[in-house]
C-alpha cells in the first residue's frame, strides 16, 4: 500500500512575517501558542500556512556594520530555532526543500532580508547572506539605501543607481529572490528593466482601493505580470482600508528623520523599545472583506498566476477584523470561495504562485 500523503502536505506559503523579530527581541517560543504576536507554529498549523517567508528586518537607522550585525543577530536566532525543534521546522533553500520539509509535516522556513542597506553597499555580504540560507531581499524598507529610491523616502537616485543595478543582477546569478516592495515607482521599473528572473512584491496591496506609497498601482501590477512574478497582499490596515490609509500616509508624514547615535547593545535596547512602542494595537477600520477586495482587484488586474499573500503579521500592529493572526486564513479562503473562487484558484493564491517563483528563482 501507499503511504497516506500528510494532510499538511499542501504548499501554504505567507511571503512576509516579521516573527524572527519576537524570537530575538522577546526569546519567544514558537512552539507554544501565544497570546501575543501573531505567529506561532500551533498557529501557523491552523492557518494552513506550512512555508512563511521569515522577514529578518533590521531597522533603516542600523548603518553599515551595524545592520550586518543586527541581521546576523537575526539569522542566528532562527537557527537557534531550527536547532532546538527539528522535528517541528526546518530551513529551506529550494523549492524542493519546501515541498519534502512540508510533505513530511514540519515548517519549512523561508529566510528573507528586509532592507538592502543590510548588505553594506558589498556584494560580497550579499553572496554570503546567500551561503546562510536566506533566499530574497527587499531592495529598501523604509528609507533610501545608498544605491536605490524608497517609496517612503525624497527621491535621491532617481530609482537604481548603477551600483544598484549590479545588486539586482548578482540576485539573479546566485539565487535570490529581489522583492519590490517597499521601493519607489521608479525603483521598480529600474528593477523590471535590469531583472532576468521574476521578482516578487512580498507584501504590498492595491493602490487603486488605498492609495498610500507602499501599494502597487494598477499599471506596477500588470508590469510584475508581465515578469511572471507575484504581488502579495499586505493585511496592514492601511494598506487595506482607504481610512486606514489615510492616517498611514500622516504617520509617514509626521515621522521624524532623527536617528539615535547609538550602537551594539544600546542601539539593540532602543530597537527593541521601539518594537514594543511600534506595535500596541489601535482601532481599525479594515476587515477580512478590504483584504477580499485587494486580492480580487489583484487578480482581475494581474490574473490568477500572478496573486499571493504577504500579511506582514508581527510587523503590523492591528490586523483587520477577521484576520487577527495567521490562524486565521481558513476564514479568508472561505470569503473568497463565497465570492466563487475555485479550489484550485485558492491553492494558486495561497501558496502555488509565490512556490512557482521561488522554483525559477532559487531552483527546484
Amino acid at each position: 500500500m501507499f503511504a497516506a500523503i500528510p494532510l499538511f502536505a499542501q504548499v501554504g506559503i505567507d511571503s512576509h512575517i516579521d516573527t524572527a523579530q519576537r524570537v530575538l527581541i522577546d526569546h519567544a517560543d514558537l512552539t507554544q501558542r501565544s497570546t501575543v504576536g501573531h505567529v506561532d507554529l500551533p498557529r501557523l498549523r491552523e492557518g494552513g500556512v506550512n512555508a512563511p517567508f521569515f522577514a529578518l528586518w533590521v531597522p533603516t537607522y542600523y548603518k553599515g556594520a551595524e545592520a550586518v550585525r543586527r541581521t546576523l543577530d537575526l539569522r542566528d536566532a532562527m537557527q537557534a530555532l531550527f536547532d532546538a525543534h527539528p522535528e517541528q521546522i526546518a530551513l529551506a533553500l529550494t523549492a524542493g526543500d519546501v515541498e519534502r520539509i512540508t510533505g513530511s509535516g514540519k515548517i519549512a522556513a523561508i529566510l528573507t532580508i528586509e532592507g538592502g542597506h543590510q548588505i553594506d553597499d558589498d556584494l560580497a555580504v550579499l553572496r554570503m547572506y546567500y551561503r546562510m540560507g536566506i533566499r530574497a531581499m527587499t531592495i529598501t524598507h523604509f528609507r533610501n539605501t545608498n544605491w536605490a529610491d524608497s517609496s517612503t523616502d525624497q527621491p535621491a537616485h532617481n530609482g537604481l543607481t548603477d551600483f544598484g543595478k549590479e545588486v539586482v543582477r548578482e540576485m539573479n546569478r546566485v539565487g535570490m529572490i529581489v522583492d519590490i516592495s517597499h521601493v519607489s515607482d521608479k525603483t521598480f521599473s529600474d528593477v523590471l528593466a535590469v531583472t532576468s528572473k521574476p521578482v516578487i512584491a512580498s507584501h504590498s496591496s492595491c493602490r487603486a482601493i488605498s492609495d498610500v506609497p507602499r501599494n502597487m498601482t494598477d499599471d506596477m501590477i500588470r508590469a510584475l505580470a508581465r515578469n511572471g512574478g507575484v504581488v502579495a497582499i499586505n493585511f496592514g490596515e492601511g494598506f487595506l482600508n482607504p481610512k486606514d490609509g489615510e492616517l498611514l500616509k500622516q504617520a509617514i508624514r509626521n515621522i521624524s528623520y532623527h536617528e539615535p547615535s547609538l550602537t551594539g547593545k544600546a542601539l539593540d535596547a532602543y530597537a527593541a523599545d521601539e518594537a514594543h512602542r511600534d506595535m500596541k494595537p489601535h482601532p481599525t477600520a479594515a476587515t477580512l472583506d478590504d483584504a477580499v477586495a485587494h486580492i480580487d482587484h489583484a487578480v482581475k488586474i494581474a490574473g490568477i498566476d500572478h496573486v499571493g499573500i504577504g500579511s506582514d503579521f508581527d510587523g503590523i500592529s492591528s490586523p483587520p477584523k477577521g484576520l487577527e493572526d495567521i490562524s486565521k486564513m481558513p476564514a479568508l479562503k472561505a470569503a473568497l470561495r463565497k465570492k466563487g473562487y475555485s479550489e484550485p484558484d485558492i491553492r494558486k493564491i495561497f501558496g502555488g504562485n509565490t512556490l512557482r517563483v521561488f522554483r525559477e528563482v532559487a531552483g527546484k
